[in-house]
């Protein structure tokens, strides 16, 4: 690791890691408590309250420290915004496919659909997500000569959401599951390697490591968000008395995917549309 710039400090922003840390505890554990919500309506909307000012607390901290943990200014740069919101909905909707095509893949055949697959078979299932998703990865570096990184974005996106739309259409067959596998690790490989281009463009060499570990944090808790929210849309459509949620419950997190794939799309071509615009005033 280099040596701090001389001047600046390298101390850890312990105060921002420990309220930041509080504030995304009580949003996944929101995200995932679908009881709570339920049948303690006033609780939940206390603790989401108070996540709510943890959040607003943290971003204060930020701006007055010397040494920030991110700094919350280079962050607000409208191209590292979107791009950070690109994130956080696209991490929700690719978490929330994999999490219901792992999950399908293991619901025995009593259910009525479903593989019965033992949790290690299942994550045979994941092999053309991490090959396809290597090869995504391979492959941008080359593209990017040529297309533009928030187009690269707009279009793994797509191709994402061509994933949700394969799954919500067939899985009556192991073998669409992994078609749609493959498909959403591919979208995702690109995604997540053409991210860091559309950040460090707009962002001061003196804050890459700020800027790109924010983007990790969104990514993360988009992900962990995305897991929570197919656990709460399978576990509304679970009759009462009932082990496992009905097939269309698939189907509604599905399409509830492709919305979130769409929303990343088009954040991705606002992106592309504005760097567009600075390079050809």
């Amino acid at each position: 690791m280099p040596e701090a710039p001389e001047g600046r400090s390298a101390h850890v922003d312990v105060a921002g890691a420990v309220v930041l840390a509080a504030a995304l505890l009580l949003v996944l554990f929101l995200a995932g408590e679908r009881n709570l919500w339920s049948r303690h309506l006033a609780v939940a909307a206390g603790l989401a309250v108070v996540a709510v000012v943890l959040l607003c607390v943290w971003a204060v901290i930020e701006l007055r420290s010397t040494t920030p943990l991110v700094d919350v200014r280079a962050v607000r740069h409208p191209a590292v915004a979107g791009a950070n919101l690109a994130m956080f909905i696209g991490g929700i909707g690719m978490y929330l496919l994999l999490t219901l095509i792992t999950r399908y893949a293991q619901t025995p055949h009593g259910a009525g659909y479903g593989f019965g697959l033992t949790t290690f078979v299942a994550g045979l299932v994941l092999i053309p997500f991490s090959v396809l998703g290597f090869v995504a990865g391979k492959l941008t570096p080359r593209v990017r000569t040529r297309i533009a990184d928030p187009l690269l974005l707009a279009g793994s996106a797509v191709v994402v959401g061509g994933g949700f739309a394969l799954f919500a259409a067939a899985r009556s067959d192991l073998a669409e599951l992994f078609a749609a596998m493959g498909v959403l690790g591919f979208g995702v490989g690109g995604f997540s390697a053409a991210m860091p281009g559309v950040i460090l463009a707009v962002t001061p060499k003196s804050e890459t490591s700020s800027a790109m570990s924010f983007n990790y944090v969104v990514r993360s808790v988009g992900y962990s968000l995305g897991s929570a929210i197919g656990g709460l849309i399978l576990a509304a459509g679970t009759g009462p008395g009932h082990l496992f949620p009905d097939d269309s419950a698939y189907t509604t997190a599905a399409l509830v995917g492709i919305g979130a794939m769409a929303i990343t799309t088009l954040t991705s071509l606002a992106l592309a549309r504005r760097r567009s615009s600075e390079t050809n005033p």
